[in-house]
């Protein structure tokens, strides 16, 4: 039961970091916010690991652990991240974290390819459904009028959304499913490396500040190797493809509203979802964890329609229900 609350958590962690995201990178551009927000993680994940490890880096951590993580950080952070924030800059967060929906499908596929998981034949299923869901969503129909001699009526399917923005979000969706397996890969060389030490994962480690046991401090130690990667990579783009990168940033550091939306993004997102989400799949299985991540399309519809004054139909609550839906049938 601990880890569906964690997981049912995560998801509206998720949810608001989703939110003060969209403000964000709307008043300082992807790159800069996340920057920022990736800075801010690593101080926090430097206190907790001080505070639970004794040590503010992950300690134990072999150079396997060290290279999947980076990965990870690399496919989820740095490039899945930076298409998110692209894509609420664009189309909105609501739509993007509809488009999150498709880490599922990559990660059972991804899981298949290099971890030799099973894909069970709902996983088929489930693939069909969710990507019908966001098809229902993102698509609308309209009547036009044509005389060819008599009268007619012809519907014509279209995006209604813009086609930069839903590339931003489907590469977003992508890239977090296949962080996902990355980092599951490294966990499991983070596993090995303590059980070569001889560690105990219920044991306090030493020079720790808190009692908490090793087990909990592990995931906040994956998110902060994650989360080097994260930040060197935002920085190594901001540099390359903005020509003011610097002053860039340095405007967006004096943005009061901008830097709020950031550290809450970042609360939310990077410190406090990303390692609770990890530390869930430790207390019950990834299915039933990922299913409970995944309802964060639904749960944002209510905040933008306050928060934002968005129109929303019902075929596109529908679409964000049956695409969750298609998402959980991955792990039936």
């Amino acid at each position: 039961m601990f880890g569906e609350i964690l997981s049912i958590f995560v998801a509206f962690s998720w949810t608001v970091t989703a939110l003060f995201a969209e403000v964000g990178s709307k008043r300082m551009g992807s790159l800069p916010f996340n920057a920022v927000r990736m800075t801010m993680s690593l101080i926090c994940l430097a206190l907790a690991l001080w505070l639970t490890m004794g040590a503010p880096y992950p300690r134990y951590a072999d150079g396997q652990t060290w290279l999947w993580l980076l990965l990870s950080g690399l496919v989820g952070y740095v490039i899945g991240d930076y298409c998110l924030m692209k894509g609420y800059i664009i189309i909105g967060s609501r739509f993007g974290q509809l488009f999150m929906t498709l880490s599922a499908p990559t990660a059972a596929l991804l899981g298949r390819l290099f971890m030799g998981e099973q894909m069970k034949p709902m996983a088929i299923v489930g693939m069909v459904v969710t990507l019908s869901g966001i098809a229902m969503s993102v698509l609308a129909k309209d009547d036009d009028t044509g005389t060819h001699g008599e009268n007619r009526n012809t519907a014509h399917i279209h995006l209604k959304l813009s086609r930069r923005g839903v590339f931003y979000a489907v590469m977003a969706g992508v890239c977090q499913g296949a962080g996902l397996v990355l980092s599951k890969i490294g966990l499991n060389y983070y596993d090995v490396s303590l059980a070569a030490c001889g560690i105990d994962l219920a044991a306090v480690p030493s020079g720790a500040l808190l009692p908490v046991p090793l087990r909990m401090s592990i995931p906040f130690a994956s998110t902060m190797i994650r989360g080097i990667m994260g930040l060197c990579g935002f920085l190594l783009l901001l540099l390359i493809f903005s020509k003011d990168g610097i002053g860039q940033l340095r405007r967006s550091l004096g943005d009061r509203r901008a830097m709020r939306s950031a550290f809450l993004s970042m609360l939310f997102g990077p410190f406090i979802g990303v390692s609770l989400s990890l530390m869930a799949t430790q207390y019950t299985s990834t299915g039933i964890a990922q299913t409970l991540f995944a309802l964060t399309p639904v749960i944002i519809i209510l905040p933008s329609v306050l928060l934002f004054h968005q129109k929303v139909t019902f075929r596109e609550i529908l679409g964000a229900c049956i695409s969750v839906a298609g998402a959980s049938l991955f792990f039936i």
